[in-house]
């Protein structure tokens, strides 16, 4: 395996959260094959996409667009220290025990337009990947994340 980065931050959209967006950081995540992430409000609905990621360079390019954004915005789940954009579809990622698939690049929402409505066009290449997971784990901040060979 080869390292490629780290975990910086975790966020869930719990059933008590009033909207999607911004998720609620959190201090881990535990991922659960074929359901989804614990206690995750999306848990079971879509499993090619129960775990949304991103790189921290989505949020510096909306910054360096003048829209300033808190962690969780994009309904990210996870944020690396890394642009995972960079990967291709079926990459498999091993972060602690868990093993997640990137499965596709997530779609454009117009519900970002409520921070601004430049938002979507901002990060239109960065908004997020799509993944499934594929071994059961807890992923917390710091932990290291392997690309699976």
């Amino acid at each position: 395996m080869k390292k490629i980065g780290k975990v910086i931050g975790t966020f869930s959209a719990t059933k008590e959260s009033k909207s999607s967006t911004p998720r609620p950081k959190v201090e881990s995540l535990n991922l659960i094959k074929d359901f989804g992430i614990e206690n995750d409000k999306f848990a079971q609905k879509d499993l090619d996409k129960t775990v949304m990621i991103l790189g921290l360079n989505s949020y510096e390019i909306s910054f360096q667009n003048g829209v300033n954004l808190k962690f969780g915005s994009l309904g990210e789940n996870i944020i690396f220290d890394f642009n995972p954009h960079i990967l291709p579809i079926g990459t498999v990622l091993q972060i602690g025990e868990c093993q997640i698939q990137i499965m596709q690049k997530c779609t454009m929402c117009d519900h970002l337009s409520i921070f601004h409505k430049r938002l979507p066009k901002i990060v239109k290449d960065c908004r997020g990947l799509y993944c499934k997971i594929l071994k059961n784990g807890t992923i917390k901040i710091d932990f290291d994340v392997y690309i699976k060979e």
